[in-house]
């Protein structure tokens, strides 16, 4: 399977990073005043996290959308009876209209083509409906600082830049609240607010690494060094960190919330 997708990862993700994002998932659904009876679309939903948050807010019907199957496997293991489909997120099943909020929970700061994946979201929103994303903050610490030096040593960093730019264009961007604002401005949203919050999540030293590797970096280098390559890596790196950094670690990441309305009819 090809790195750029998170079929291989779904598991890992599901353990590791699922508890975690659920905490986002929640304040993310409150920024966007998710409640009981609201029609919501989870776009990129991944193994379901925030769309379970959704549901447990009593909205109904919560459909979650992925592109990657084995993700909405987990989903449905994880979380039974989540209404669930395969779905880009630039080209979505659902008539003009159909919900009343649409959540993305990191999400648009991935996608290659976000201008056309919010006219899809202003088209299935009904009208004064909200959109509501979260996005990294544009902040670095010294655990990615130092995840990111140890790939560097090995895979060029202007390439490890390059795959970023290719991929996700505008992922550092969206961790600005200014740029944040004014693209959803120019796409036709309205009452545009945002958020920045930090969050301090706890892991183990394995399961950091671990989770690391879930991320389209991490896949990144893991093929571009092969198996024995990549196998080596792991074992400088989780040596590094025993050295630099107490085990378990304390990873403290920043967010910017944002929601947005479309404009009424």
């Amino acid at each position: 399977m090809s790195w750029r997708g998170y079929d291989e990862v779904a598991e890992a993700y599901e353990r590791i990073h699922a508890p975690r994002f659920s905490v986002i998932a929640e304040e993310l659904a409150g920024f966007a005043d998710v409640a009981a009876g609201m029609r919501v679309l989870d776009l990129g939903t991944g193994t379901g996290v925030a769309a379970e948050v959704a549901r447990a807010r009593g909205a109904a019907p919560v459909v979650g959308v992925d592109l990657a199957q084995e993700m909405l496997r987990v989903a449905h293991a994880q979380r039974p009876g989540l209404l669930l489909a395969g779905a880009e997120a630039v080209d979505l099943p659902f008539r003009d209209g159909a919900f009343d909020v649409v959540l993305a929970n990191f999400v648009l700061p991935n996608l290659k083509n976000h201008k056309t994946a919010l006219a899809e979201v202003l088209r299935m929103l009904r009208p004064g409906g909200r959109f509501a994303m979260s996005a990294w903050a544009d902040d670095r610490d010294d655990l990615e600082r130092t995840w990111d030096e140890l790939a560097g040593s090995l895979i060029p960093p202007r390439m490890l830049q390059q795959m970023r730019d290719a991929e996700s264009p505008d992922f550092r961007n969206f961790g600005t609240r200014d740029f944040t604002e004014k693209v959803l401005g120019r796409a036709g949203f309205k009452q545009v607010r945002t958020d920045k919050r930090t969050y301090r999540f706890r892991y183990g030293l394995d399961e950091y690494l671990e989770g690391r590797e879930v991320f389209k970096s991490g896949r990144f280098v893991r093929d571009m060094l092969g198996e024995s390559g990549w196998e080596s890596f792991r074992q400088r790196t989780r040596a590094v960190f025993a050295e630099r950094f107490a085990d378990p670690l304390q990873d403290t990441v920043a967010v910017v919330l944002t929601t947005a309305a479309k404009p009424e009819a």
